[in-house]
């Protein structure tokens, strides 16, 4: 019997052992996911392929970004087909092509900004685009701002600072957009989602959160919003049930319609997360999760050797 998560209109259909890679070929902690205009999937991980492209059925295309990359971590597609590709490991964004030709270069490679400066970058996380190609990037791990371009790549505003209150961010992870304009962030270990005009004003915050780590806008006037939220970052709350890792589709508002998961803790086993980093849906509306198991192990399972390979991506079909 097939493993469905979900209820209602939003059930899916586990697809196992989805991805057909090349003999000898392995994923690692996938960071992030992307789909493009015909359906194909970029697969941003930090193996020794940092990018792989699959077919809606799992076929193996092309590998690129091999020596290009320092640790992959954000992955965004535009109408075009060029994708943004965040890496937090030398502190750049790159748009590329879809076979990896490299068109754009924002931030200075292995040259971060002083740590929470706000400056960018210091580990810069994701990257989302305005309704007019304007480019938001979410930074990151030794900084706690977002940043605004210009399309090629000129900064015209930050905001954003340490902290708990409206508009301030701990480790603020993800960003998307919608076609609005509006701009929200996976605030993560503030356990929220942020909503701002495309200027950076506070609009609202979405709560009933656990650690947001993956977003994404599913499109349309008044879109729905599928979030990745890890489990238990402590030990104290370790095996605490209901706290994920998980997904939540919520909608337009951050109104929870639907959770997918997460129910009794991370896991290998089908139906399961270790860790949802990176979110993407196709025309069909089925959902590819990106998971950084590998450097999640530790966390969920500290008492347990790792296995030589962990799963560090799903898909999951809609029915």
């Amino acid at each position: 019997m097939p493993t469905i998560l979900g209820s209602g209109e939003h059930r899916y259909r586990v697809v196992e052992n989805w991805a057909k890679l090349p003999p000898e070929w392995n994923l690692t902690d996938v960071a992030s996911v992307a789909v493009d205009s015909k359906d194909r999937v970029y697969v941003f991980n930090r193996g020794v392929h940092p990018m792989v492209v699959l077919d809606r059925e799992g076929n193996f295309i092309r590998s690129w970004g091999e020596g290009l990359f320092g640790r992959a971590h954000g992955l965004h597609i535009d109408a075009d087909d060029n994708l943004y590709c965040t890496d937090d490991g030398d502190h750049t964004v790159r748009k590329c092509t879809p076979d990896g030709k490299v068109l754009l270069t924002i931030g200075i490679p292995n040259k971060p900004s002083p740590f929470m400066s706000g400056e960018p970058f210091h580990r810069c996380t994701h990257t989302a685009l305005s309704p007019k190609g304007e480019i938001y990037v979410s930074d990151g791990y030794g900084n706690a701002c977002v940043h605004k371009y210009t399309p090629d790549g000129k900064l015209l505003k930050s905001w954003g600072e340490p902290g708990s209150d409206p508009g301030q961010f701990n480790i603020v992870h993800n960003i998307a957009t919608d076609s609005d304009g509006f701009v929200y962030v996976a605030d993560r270990e503030n356990h929220r989602v942020q909503v701002f005009d495309g200027n950076g004003k506070y609009e609202t915050q979405w709560n009933n959160l656990h650690r947001p780590c993956a977003l994404y806008c599913c499109g349309g006037k008044h879109p729905n919003f599928v979030i990745g939220e890890l489990g238990p970052g402590m030990p104290v709350n370790r095996k605490v049930p209901n706290l994920g890792p998980r997904l939540t589709i919520v909608d337009s508002k951050g109104k929870r319609i639907a959770r997918l998961g997460g129910e009794d803790g991370p896991g290998l086993e089908t139906g399961k997360f270790l860790a949802p980093h990176g979110l993407a849906l196709d025309s069909k509306g089925d959902i590819y999760v990106g998971e950084v198991g590998v450097t999640n192990w530790s966390t969920s399972f500290p008492d347990t050797p790792m296995p030589k390979v962990v799963r560090c991506l799903q898909k999951l079909e809609r029915v």
